[in-house]
């Protein structure tokens, strides 16, 4: 007997499966027949159909019919992931993919596990409330997995780094990097030729960095597009800048309580404000007015991440684009691409369907299918042999391949403090101390309510 699926409004998967409408009263013919002579026949019948419903029911086990809860966060890759399941479906008929796009991931997530529904299939942004999440055991463990010997190992460390506890030993693989993104600076090619700069040789360092941002002001060209109205994209710069001058480590001694704000981000936010100061004079603008300007051509470079990519060029699809590295100091070996597990794939830890969970999830990691996804997204591929989803962004696979990656320090924030607000005052005013201080009050508060 086929299962009925239902899903709550929420877009979870209720699980269940209808066993049939209940036994109806057996009529008597005539009105005559006496139950007592009848009985035995009434007893025989509910057999009979209760082990007819037992057989169907065991149908869909027998026939190896599985259906996976597929959990999904990425919006922009909606239609993108429920095509591959289409496409695998096709594969293994035995198998059903139960898509749930979700809009809100994080509250979506928690509403699950407290009722006890952790999907079978998952992907989710590399953040800090993944790492949250996964501290607490609810994803499949995929240390010394055959699996992991075909993926990049920087970004293996990342989705490990994730994990929230200071307890290194504890930092386990809960789950594999699908797509990675970076965060730089975008450079408009043509404007850098006119002003006398070679956008194919960005700078390495953070003093030649600052010098070709001079010569494009020289040029009459503005150099820096920002867009203050979305303050979260004041935390671009932050994350390239503190991804080469702050050790992750440092995240853990600021939980034990053996560093500070003011110690590891006063240089971060004094290098930040200076960036700003090459910026339009209007600098109060929206992410999407500020990318639109930009495909415009009117400046230099927009800072922020490969994720910025496809809205520029949905504005302008003939913009001749190059992305780049921020350099944060002078030592040009030194410098470490800020880079992030954009799409971590995983299976809940007690699935029932372990087997297929993983054939869907081999499935999609296939190098077809994360190149395919990496082009549309302007991703980098999870491979060992890493590759760029397009030309723009090729110029820091060096990075990748040499395991130079680094973790956006963000990440390490709890969502409940308001960096990107403090981020703004800093900005406008340059009062470092204000902002490392406002930082470290609201650290304290979240420190004295967590328990690990």
């Amino acid at each position: 007997m086929e299962g009925i699926k239902v899903e709550s409004s929420a877009g979870e998967a209720a699980g269940g499966d209808w066993t049939g409408e209940p036994l109806k009263g057996v009529m008597m013919r005539n009105g005559t027949l006496t139950v007592k002579k009848y009985l035995g026949k009434l007893v025989a019948l509910v057999a009979t159909v209760a082990l007819a419903g037992s057989l169907a029911a065991c149908g869909t086990s027998n026939s190896r019919t599985v259906t996976l809860d597929f959990f999904q966060f990425k919006a922009e890759a909606a239609s993108w992931f429920t095509a591959k399941s289409r496409e695998f479906e096709k594969l293994h008929p035995n198998i059903t993919i139960n898509i749930n796009n979700t809009a809100n991931a994080q509250t979506d997530m928690r509403t699950r596990l407290v009722k006890g529904r952790v999907p079978d299939v998952i992907t989710l942004n590399g953040d800090i409330s993944y790492g949250m999440f996964a501290f607490s055991g609810v994803y499949h463990n995929w240390e010394g997995d055959p699996i992991t010997k075909k993926l990049n190992p920087g970004m293996l460390n990342i989705s490990r780094s994730l994990v929230q506890t200071t307890d290194a030993s504890k930092k386990k693989l809960y789950a594999l990097p699908y797509a990675g993104n970076a965060s730089g600076y975008i450079i408009n090619v043509d404007l850098w030729k006119k002003a006398g700069l070679d956008p194919s040789n960005p700078p390495q360092t953070w003093d030649s960095f600052l010098a070709a941002l001079k010569k494009l002001k020289a040029a009459g060209i503005t150099p820096v597009e920002a867009s203050w109205a979305d303050t979260w994209t004041l935390q671009a710069p932050l994350a390239s800048l503190a991804g080469t001058m702050v050790p992750l480590s440092k995240y853990t001694d600021l939980k034990k309580g053996t560093t500070s704000f003011s110690k590891i981000w006063t240089d971060v936010a004094r290098k930040e404000y200076q960036l700003y100061t090459y910026a339009q004079p209007t600098k109060g603008i929206t992410y999407q007015q500020a990318t639109q300007d930009f495909a415009k051509g009117k400046a230099g470079i927009l800072p922020l991440g490969t994720y910025a990519i496809p809205q520029v060029t949905s504005v302008n699809k003939k913009i001749n684009l190059r992305f780049a590295n921020m350099p944060a100091t002078n030592d040009a070996k030194a410098q470490k691409l800020t880079a992030g597990d954009d799409v971590l794939i995983t299976m809940g830890a007690n699935t029932r369907h372990e087997k297929e969970a993983r054939m869907f999830i081999e499935f999609l990691l296939n190098e077809k299918n994360v190149a395919e996804y990496a082009k549309a997204q302007y991703a980098f591929t999870p491979l060992k042999n890493t590759e760029a989803g397009g030309r723009e962004i090729a110029s820091v696979l060096p990075f990748f391949k040499s395991g130079r990656i680094v973790d956006f320090c963000d990440h390490s924030i709890p969502s409940s403090i308001n960096l990107a607000g403090f981020l703004q005052t800093l900005v406008s005013t340059g009062n470092t101390k204000r902002f490392t201080d406002s930082m470290q009050t609201e650290w304290d508060k979240v420190q004295v309510r967590n328990f690990e």
